[in-house]
């Protein structure tokens, strides 16, 4: 396909696919809909997706994905580059990764607060390490740049307040990584969610029965799956694979039930 032959919405999915593989027909639309996308339409209706496009769909993304920017962020830096100029670089040298070897990425992985730029750590580069194999995981949704944050790293990364971080590690749902006094990655993303789902009322007595809810199923899916564990002692990464079904699943479900 050359390059100036504008694309449809399924062949922009799948383009994007390899570098973004959480990205789906609707997520598209939904940035569509909140107005940081407008491709043509044909004459038939159907969406056709030019080069330039592609390219602020991919900035989107990559901005969401490595910098944890919300939309309301995002739509500033559009509007500056639409208007010609250069948006702001988010983010400052990174600290000390978890292990040894690596270097400062080209892109930055900060979080910004809702509220503001703020800058945070930038996270070295991802090992993508080898394929698969048998299971079909992919590993580009499962591996991620290691994350080592001070809890003065954490604060100014999230936006949190001192008194909202220890409360959410009062109910166990930000902790430090164990056996360390460093926040990890998912301490990171929990965290700054929870800064912004404090907006629309979900507080940390919601966070708690989300945690509470994901105690009994980790319980569960661990009982079920001993056995094929067990089988592959030294072979695919039996949890791993189905870590990435089940949090497939939980988005799914809530896509439909919450689908108006």
């Amino acid at each position: 396909m050359a390059a100036s032959t504008p694309r449809s919405i399924g062949q922009v999915l799948s383009v994007l696919k390899g570098d973004f593989p959480d990205i789906s027909i609707s997520k598209i639309r939904f940035l569509e809909s909140e107005g940081l996308l407008q491709p043509e339409r044909a004459p038939s209706g159907y969406r056709r997706y030019a080069e330039h496009d592609v390219a602020r769909l991919r900035y989107i993304l990559r901005m969401q994905r490595d910098h944890y920017l919300p939309l309301r962020v995002i739509r500033e830096h559009l509007e500056v580059i639409d208007a010609g100029g250069q948006p702001p670089v988010p983010g400052p040298p990174a600290p000390a990764a978890d292990g040894p070897g690596t270097e400062p990425a080209a892109a930055a992985d900060p979080v910004a607060p809702a509220a503001s730029a703020v800058s945070a750590p930038r996270l070295p580069p991802a090992d993508p390490g080898p394929a698969a194999g048998s299971t079909g995981v992919d590993r580009s949704a499962v591996r991620k740049p290691p994350v080592r944050l001070t809890r003065t790293d954490l604060l100014r990364a999230s936006g949190l307040t001192e008194a909202a971080l220890t409360e959410l590690e009062r109910i166990q749902v930000v902790q430090p990584k164990r056996g360390t006094h460093h926040y990890g990655r998912e301490a990171l993303a929990v965290a700054v969610a929870a800064k912004r789902l404090a907006v629309y009322g979900i507080d940390s007595r919601h966070l708690r029965a989300f945690k509470m809810a994901a105690d009994r199923e980790i319980g569960l899916v661990e009982q079920a799956i001993a056995p094929h564990v067990r089988r592959a002692k030294g072979g695919p990464d039996v949890t791993a694979e189905v870590t990435q079904l089940i949090i497939s699943v939980h988005a799914a479900l809530l896509r439909i039930g919450m689908t108006p």
